[in-house]
């Protein structure tokens, strides 16, 4: 048996539902909590106001995690190839800056990591990353029905049409890093 040692990342890169659906596939995953971080307005912030693009927050996933099962560095290489991380607050047709590529490091270890794979992975896209990287700030849980959003939607339109394709891409580049699928 693998010992638990529980971490955690936040990372934003677009709408929440679709990274969401992506860390949830992933093994070592314990537990994926849509919300909002990184804003400035006072008090806790609406699902409303988040999508009005005035608060600064922006759309995150809070992933916890278990190191000892999968590396922080290896759950940034999926999140950094399961979106775009060259368009500036946009992910498709979702655009504002709640929908920005965001890193959201909770310590200098994930700051260091971060830069690096950052970095590491410029070359392989053909504009340049915009993908920031902050200090986490105070995290909001989102509403409850944005929380596992895919699984509890999966024939809505959004999720066929946005999420359906991120999977698949998951599943093929990052297949030996899933959880296994029993029916």
């Amino acid at each position: 048996m693998i010992d638990k040692k529980l971490e955690t990342l936040t990372v934003g890169g677009g709408c929440f539902w679709c990274t969401e659906a992506v860390f949830n596939e992933v093994k070592g995953i314990e537990k994926v909590v849509s919300g909002y971080t990184g804003g400035n307005a006072p008090g806790r912030p609406t699902y409303r106001e988040i999508c009005s693009g005035l608060t600064g927050h922006a759309e995150v996933v809070q992933v916890t995690y278990n190191a000892a099962v999968i590396s922080y560095q290896d759950l940034l290489l999926i999140f950094m190839t399961t979106h775009n991380p060259t368009t500036l607050n946009r992910q498709g047709a979702d655009v504002g800056t709640q929908y920005r590529s965001v890193i959201y490091y909770h310590n200098a270890m994930q700051k260091k990591v971060a830069e690096i794979l950052v970095k590491e992975m410029a070359p392989y896209y053909e504009n340049p990353i915009v993908t920031e990287i902050s200090p986490i700030g105070i995290f909001y849980e989102a509403e409850a029905d944005h929380q596992s959003f895919y699984e509890n939607n999966k024939t809505q339109g959004y999720c066929t049409v946005v999420i359906d394709p991120k999977l698949a891409k998951l599943r093929q580049i990052h297949a030996d890093k899933l959880k296994s699928i029993t029916a």
